[in-house]
């Protein structure tokens, strides 16, 4: 007589061999998400721009007055910051004169942009550190003044905007619209300014800078698309009197 002897199966647990068939569909969908999450402000940003922003890099001055002192060594500044460039520091945007300005009649003053929820941000005249306020381009014109005062501040994805966080002050920037107001409190008088112009521009262009004495302007500028500084938007505004 033959005997056949079967080894007997272990039990398995069937819940937790369909769960583990899962985990690669969850990995995919959570990547998914988070490309989305990143992705979309980008892809948003370009879709709106085609229409918002007049004539997307463009390279012209604003008048035909120029800012003329700046040297050749310091346009060579203006080229794009290679990856890993600390951009809270204005020296990796700006020539190195950027604290032109320091010791005028004032320092220090305020900015307000309802729309946005900013209020009462602090740009300072000739400044350096982006993280810890709004900076001025030292010898462009002080707000009130024939002139254009040119305003820098850093920008993220606009989901981690925060209107008190110098981090990210500017990224909703983009979202503004012609005719909306900003007010500057400066030498204690305060100033109304209202969109008339939004712009994109190449990182390495110094029209940004131009002075324009018809009037009292005000240009923020700050990286778009949201996240990267492939170029800059330029926001005028110009005073209401």
């Amino acid at each position: 007589m033959s005997y056949l002897y079967l080894k007997k199966q272990p039990a398995r647990n069937l819940l937790f061999w369909r769960l583990l068939r899962l985990v690669p569909v969850l990995i995919f969908m959570i990547g998914l998400l988070a490309l989305s999450y990143a992705g979309w402000p980008l892809v948003s940003y370009q879709i709106k721009s085609w229409s918002k922003f007049q004539n997307n890099n463009l390279i012209r001055p604003y008048s035909s007055v120029a800012f003329n002192n700046i040297t050749d060594q310091e346009q060579s500044f203006f080229t794009v910051s290679g990856v890993g460039e600390n951009l809270t520091q204005v020296k990796n945007w700006l020539p190195s004169g950027s604290d032109r300005g320091v010791g005028g009649r004032v320092d220090y003053y305020s900015l307000t942009i309802p729309s946005l929820g900013i209020f009462n941000a602090i740009v300072r005249v000739g400044g350096e550190d982006l993280s810890k306020n709004l900076i001025q381009y030292g010898g462009t014109a002080y707000p009130g003044d024939f002139g254009n005062a040119v305003i820098f501040g850093h920008s993220v994805l606009p989901q981690f905007f925060n209107p008190k966080d110098y981090m990210t002050i500017f990224s909703l920037l983009p979202t503004l619209e012609y005719g909306d107001e900003i007010m500057v409190d400066f030498d204690g008088v305060r100033y109304r300014y209202q969109i008339e112009e939004m712009i994109e521009v190449k990182p390495e262009d110094l029209s940004i800078l131009e002075q324009k004495f018809d009037d009292s302007y005000i240009s923020m500028v700050t990286c778009v698309p949201p996240g990267t500084y492939l170029r800059r938007l330029v926001v005028r505004a110009r005073l209401v009197r």
